[in-house]
């Protein structure tokens, strides 16, 4: 056996047995195992049986975004159809569009949606404004949807306001790189562990005939297209740099004054990456969607991408995919430098700068928008409340959720316990045992380090980073403004949201999503906004 086959079964080895301790340990403050854990004789997640309800001449109107995730809510409304008799009819808008049209058609007096699927982050300004629906007695009475199977970081972040749930997760979101096993395994490397490593790695495949074609391929395909992707990605580049010291830390805001962290050396060391990172990608592909970065990848003319839990199953696509059972996933690069907030300079990690480092890299996975998450209009009527919460249960509950999750045409990734633990509609999917250990094994890993970064959920997120922080992206990709002019106008941007909105607000709001208590507002603060 060669050297770096012996290593590549250490790290599997490595991994199937960290996948196994996060499942017994669960995130940070949580456990992944339900208070009344099942016992050998209790019944499975999928097994708990439930008398439809019958909804026959109810109409619900359902809005989502109009790829993915309509193909993956569309996948289950025949099925509902039958066994309820409701009629769901399903719209679907581009992702840039979805907040705002949402916002001003619940805001009219005459809405035509009754139900959506939608980011976590957005709820916050949906809730505040009295358009959703509170379901906690809903949930709480129903049996089939299997609450404590899911995942604790979803079934409290994603769907919970202030004790109250609000919504159903139907999907779990955040960033993972993913690596040609076959190339890198002939050039003799292991995955990468930090920036410098990707590059490097994107570097010497770029130009490369990468999948038999006989025409050059690329190194990295990022997807930088869309609102979503653009702010996404570079704050997945970001958090290693800006966040060290665990969640509770943050790595957008400072938590204690609210100072936007992106006017610093560290998110321009994150600005540089993002944009030698195109280097190595399609000539220009600032406008590089998220669906042809997949297709590039999982066609085999990519060595690297990052990307949400989507390339996992779309690898495995027999009907396109040319890199079956060629592809591993690995948690996003770290690195071996953080920011000082008080010097405003990057140091070298050491145990007490990183002290959650690994090999002295210190990694920040990213959960990049949570996930799609369902939520019912407040002022629906009555029944279509209860064919409406019907439909979303009837899509999270395990029986059709644990397959959903392993389809990639879905837009939906792993966010339920027993999604996790069994590989079995894994390998059923088309996965071999390998490539579903690695998987898993690499997305438990990056769901349970103690230095992930949440999404960001306060009030008109939406301004901050699909609005603002795009925008300015945008104009840096295109080398129309300098990164330190990038970093300037976000920094003033963003504070002119929060002094808009209400500093004091806005950072009991940041505070709070990061477990920390609010901070009483100094008189400087009060005189000067």
């Amino acid at each position: 056996m060669s050297n770096w086959q012996n290593l590549r079964q250490q790290i599997q080895y490595c991994l199937i047995f960290l996948a196994a301790l996060w499942l017994s340990l669960g995130v940070p403050g949580c456990s992944f195992s339900p208070p009344n854990s099942q016992t050998a004789s209790s019944p499975g997640p999928t097994q708990i049986k439930q008398t439809a309800q019958r909804f026959d001449g109810v109409t619900i109107n359902v809005i989502t975004q109009d790829e993915t995730v309509r193909t993956g809510t569309k996948r289950r409304i025949a099925g509902f159809e039958a066994l309820t008799g409701a009629k769901v009819n399903l719209t679907g808008v581009p992702f840039q569009n979805l907040y705002n049209t949402l916002q001003k058609d619940w805001s009219s007096s005459a809405s035509k949606y009754d139900m959506a699927v939608i980011l976590p982050s957005w709820q916050i300004d949906f809730i505040d404004a009295g358009f959703v629906e509170d379901l906690t007695a809903r949930v709480k009475s129903d049996a089939a949807i299997q609450w404590e199977d899911i995942a604790p970081i979803f079934r409290n972040f994603s769907a919970t306001y202030k004790g109250r749930i609000y919504s159903i997760p139907l999907d779990g979101d955040f960033h993972m790189v993913y690596y040609r096993t076959d190339l890198l395994k002939q050039a003799g490397l292991t995955p990468p562990t930090n920036w410098d490593e990707y590059l490097a790695i994107a570097k010497q495949f770029h130009g490369k005939d990468l999948n038999g074609d006989g025409k050059k391929d690329y190194g990295s395909c990022m997807s930088k297209g869309s609102a979503d992707n653009n702010t996404s990605l570079l704050i997945s580049i970001a958090t290693p740099f800006l966040q060290s010291q665990g969640t509770v830390q943050g790595a957008l805001f400072d938590p204690d004054t609210m100072k936007p962290l992106v006017n610093n050396p560290a998110f321009a060391k994150a600005l540089d990456i993002y944009k030698q990172a195109m280097d190595y990608g399609i000539p220009q592909d600032q406008n590089l969607g998220n669906s042809k970065a997949r297709e590039l990848f999982i066609t085999g003319r990519c060595a690297l991408t990052i990307d949400w839990g989507d390339v996992g199953p779309l690898a495995i696509d027999q009907s396109v995919s040319k890199v079956m059972d060629k592809v591993g996933a690995v948690i996003t690069p770290g690195t071996t430098q953080v920011l000082d907030r008080k010097t405003n300079k990057l140091v070298a990690c050491d145990k007490f700068t990183c002290p959650y480092a690994i090999d002295g890299v210190n990694h920040a996975p990213y959960a990049a928008n949570i996930g799609w998450t369902s939520v019912i209009h407040a002022k629906a009527a009555p029944k279509v409340k209860d064919a409406a919460y019907s439909f979303f249960s009837y899509m999270s509950q395990p029986a059709q959720a644990n397959v959903d999750v392993t389809i990639g045409a879905t837009g939906f990734n792993p966010y339920r316990i027993s999604q996790f633990k069994n590989s079995d509609p894994w390998i059923k999917s088309g996965m071999s045992s390998e490539a579903a250990n690695n998987y898993l094994a690499a997305l438990g890993i990056s769901l349970n380090s103690p230095n992930m970064v949440l999404s960001l959920t306060i009030p008109h997120n939406q301004q901050y980073q699909f609005e603002v922080l795009d925008d300015v992206i945008s104009k840096f990709l295109g080398n129309k403004i300098t990164t330190e002019q990038a970093m300037q106008q976000i920094e003033q941007r963003w504070e002119q949201i929060t002094n808009k909105v209400g500093l004091e607000s806005q950072r009991a709001a940041y505070r709070a999503t990061l477990g920390l208590n609010p901070i009483k507002t100094t008189a400087k603060e009060v005189s000067n906004p």
